[in-house]
């Protein structure tokens, strides 16, 4: 026979382990069960996770993982917050070190500031691999690049001083390579030209270390495709919307026929796009599309003829 008690301990336990259970569900939850969308909002107001497209409560009761307090600037948020910046691997250190603050009424805080500043980078090589990871940092910025491009650049350079591939070569070289080969591989690619440009070396070097990067920590990097410089090109001339497409379009039609086989991508992409603007009634002399693509007249001539030969567009100047 079972005691009230043992069926109140036996109630508790079975309680927990379905509280445990729905927890567990909520979390692991990704797809609507009805319309198996992976549109799910979370809703702390109401404690829910519902649907966004079908609008069905898949879970109830969820747990608010966000702070207690509110803030409505930052200067509150300042103040009530309680823990430091997230880790990032753009700092040496990851963000996880100590830093002590001057204030002109501390006594021997000065001081203190000094030497922890002193103890805090360890040799030349923790001076060199700062100085590294700023210039990543530098022409991220300059180039305009989000943040997890920056991120995985810094990650990539760090697994290079692992490797010790560092050593007796240019850290500009070096830094500026990684952040080329980070582009290549997340489909925000950038022009070797443009590269060099915001660099503090040349492209020669640049090439050099690229290859060398390359071969040594056997990345597979894939040759960049046309229409991955399409919308940026067509955003820096004002184009419309209906042209972009138009010349990824056309870049498309040119690939299934062949005619991108041993030419660069950006003088495919600058061509398609000079006759797309042509063909919507958006005009861009070749000059202001060499401008912003950074390939020659004489190429864009030359590969705007090819694809308006061989596919039988007709364009009217």
């Amino acid at each position: 026979m079972v005691t009230p008690k043992a069926e109140t301990e036996e109630g508790k336990h079975h309680e927990g382990k379905e509280e445990k259970d729905t927890d567990d569900y909520n979390e692991t939850v990704k797809i609507c069960p009805e319309c198996s969308s992976k549109n799910l909002i979370r809703d702390y107001g109401r404690a829910e996770l519902f649907c966004a497209q079908c609008g069905l409560v898949v879970a109830e009761n969820i747990v608010d993982l966000g702070p207690e307090w509110r803030a409505f600037d930052f200067e509150q948020i300042s103040k009530r917050a309680r823990v430091g910046a997230p880790m990032t691997y753009r700092i040496h250190d990851k963000g996880l070190s100590t830093l002590v603050t001057w204030s002109p009424t501390g006594q021997g805080q000065y001081k203190l500031k000094k030497w922890q500043q002193r103890t805090h980078i360890a040799n030349t090589t923790e001076r060199s691999f700062i100085f590294a990871l700023s210039e990543i940092d530098r022409m991220a910025c300059a180039l305009k690049l989000p943040m997890n491009i920056r991120e995985a650049a810094s990650m990539l350079y760090r697994k290079a001083m692992r490797k010790r591939l560092i050593r007796g070569r240019s850290i500009e070289g070096i830094a500026t390579a990684i952040l080329y080969i980070t582009c290549r591989q997340y489909g925000v690619p950038r022009t070797l030209e443009e590269v060099r440009d915001i660099s503090r070396v040349g492209q020669k070097e640049i090439s050099r270390a690229y290859r060398f990067l390359l071969r040594e920590l056997d990345l597979k990097v894939s040759p960049a495709s046309p229409v991955d410089f399409v919308p940026r090109f067509c955003s820096l001339l004002d184009l419309s919307g209906d042209i972009r497409s138009k010349a990824i379009e056309i870049i498309k039609r040119a690939t299934e026929e062949e005619l991108t086989n041993g030419r660069g991508p950006i003088g495919i992409a600058a061509a398609a796009i000079y006759i797309a603007a042509i063909l919507g009634g958006e005009h861009r002399t070749q000059k202001e599309v060499s401008d912003v693509t950074g390939v020659t007249e004489v190429t864009i001539r030359n590969r705007y003829k090819e694809l308006s030969e061989q596919l039988d567009i007709d364009v009217l100047l």
